[in-house]
């Protein structure tokens, strides 16, 4: 469903293959609905904690009359990257579009994060996200005809938050990797750019609202109330499908000539 509670249409195959990486749930559920919509078989991607979340989501695309397939995979690991892509051609044929969606948050101040915690955050948000645009422009640049990557990126990418540190900086690794390989991939046809949502309604964001809020003193969904009436110009919280849509677009052909940009869809909450 959009934000506004219709479904966008579902159009005709466009014959290209997606794949989308952390979408069992979430954004990256809603970005490879989306997708399917728009026209593409999709390729669904997680951990194997989410897989019954994979098999859903599968389904779902195939409803909607697409191809799809599951993988469960890591990709904070290069070689399962790569095995995820390999998959992908095996069973859909070939690969145009990566979105590297999967992510993770802690809520801490730094002074109380380990070296293991800022390893995990940076090992997913930042090298997973590396491993997937590699392993995707590999195939992309064998097949010889372009391309589009994606990655996951936030609105701290700009305007960083306390009790997110390594997470804000994970994430203006994404900024910055997504402009080096645009550079360094453009003259393959492929184009790379990041999205950067606000505060969406996820579970993430449940997760961060409860740290927030025993740090603050406040109760569950107070911390979450604040950013939405003192931050938000449009006084309400994103939905995954917002950044969805946002996906949908930077895929399209009318996005064509944009590339290494990290575009924001918060609702007015952070201005580049």
């Amino acid at each position: 469903m959009e934000a506004n509670g219709h479904p966008s249409p579902v159009k005709e195959s466009n014959g290209k293959v997606a794949l989308v990486t952390g979408s069992s749930r979430g954004i990256g559920q809603a970005i490879a609905l989306r997708l399917a919509r728009d026209g593409y078989d999709v390729a669904i991607n997680d951990v194997s904690f989410n897989e019954a979340g994979i098999h859903k989501v599968v389904k779902q695309v195939e409803a909607l009359g697409r191809r799809s397939v599951g993988i469960v995979g890591d990709v904070s690991d290069s070689a399962q990257t790569d095995a995820m892509v390999a998959k992908v051609v095996e069973s859909l044929g070939r690969l145009d579009t990566a979105v590297a969606n999967a992510g993770i948050a802690e809520i801490k101040p730094i002074l109380e994060t380990t070296p293991e915690d800022r390893r995990k955050m940076l090992s997913v948000n930042a090298e997973g996200l590396m491993n997937t645009y590699i392993s995707s422009a590999k195939q992309m640049i064998k097949q010889g005809d372009g391309g589009r990557i994606l990655g996951a990126a936030s609105i701290v990418s700009y305007n960083t938050f306390p009790m997110l540190g390594t997470y804000s900086a994970s994430k203006w690794y994404v900024k910055g990797f997504t402009q080096v390989a645009a550079k360094e991939w453009a003259k393959y046809g492929i184009r790379v750019c990041a999205y950067a949502p606000g505060i969406v309604d996820t579970p993430m964001w449940d997760k961060i609202d409860l740290a927030l809020g025993k740090e603050m003193g406040l109760k569950p969904g107070q911390a979450r109330a604040q950013y939405v009436d003192g931050l938000i110009s449009m006084k309400r919280l994103s939905v995954p499908e917002d950044v969805a849509k946002l996906v949908s677009f930077m895929t399209s052909d009318d996005a064509e000539y944009i590339t290494g940009q990290t575009i924001i869809t918060d609702g007015g909450c952070s201005f580049a």
